[in-house]
């Protein structure tokens, strides 16, 4: 059961080492066997308790060595190196999954992470246009990802395609694009063409607010 007041409003960006198409979002087995991945958010409105979190970006790179729901994971939270020590504390309260009730995505995401390593605290470039299929995440010498349209193999023309999933955890209506992934943190992994989504999103103690 949730403990705490909280409430993050923003932009959503989900990147990892699968096909176009995320199999989770499906039940299904990650393409290659095992998940390398990450998830930001920058945060246009947000709060714990009475602390604000608006204007904060966090990010967290993850590896499962099969299906998430198999457990095993390890995970690595990046926050704005401009968070205060009490927004810090709230964003890892909120991460933890403790404030969260059962079912949801942070409470999801702490039965499935074995091991946390140490945070990073960074600065953070986030650019997103959700419509256009385009995004940025930085993070000097950790990691560097980018996101662009999923391209026509024939006519090389943009390609659209969402993903609508009224009872999701992560995100209700998702862009679907591709990224280019360079991971140097605790967790080390490239790849190139593989699976972007690019949502907004509401998330509270009691799940993904519509």
């Amino acid at each position: 059961m949730a403990k705490a007041d909280w409430r993050l409003e923003g932009e959503w960006i989900k990147n990892c080492s699968c096909a176009f198409g995320c199999p989770c979002d499906f039940n299904a087995k990650p393409t290659n066997g095992s998940c390398e991945g990450l998830v930001g958010m920058r945060i246009a409105k947000g709060h714990y308790n009475n602390i604000s979190l608006d204007g904060l970006s966090f990010c967290v790179t993850v590896a499962w060595p099969g299906p998430l729901h198999e457990g095993n994971g390890q995970a690595q939270p990046i926050i704005d190196e401009r968070a205060s020590a009490e927004q810090r504390e709230a964003l890892f309260n909120i991460m933890s999954g403790q404030n969260s009730e059962e079912g949801t995505l942070f409470h999801i995401f702490s039965l499935i992470v074995s091991k946390m390593h140490d945070p990073i605290f960074a600065p953070v470039t986030f650019r997103f246009d959700k419509n256009a299929r385009v995004a940025q995440l930085s993070i000097p010498g950790v990691l560097e990802t980018e996101v662009e349209p999923i391209k026509n193999p024939v006519t090389g023309a943009p390609h659209r395609i969402q993903v609508v999933m009224p009872e999701g955890f992560e995100h209700i209506e998702g862009e679907i694009a591709s990224s280019n992934i360079r991971s140097m943190g605790a967790i080390k992994f490239e790849t190139k063409g593989t699976h972007s989504t690019l949502a907004n999103v509401v998330q509270t103690p009691q799940g993904v607010a519509a």
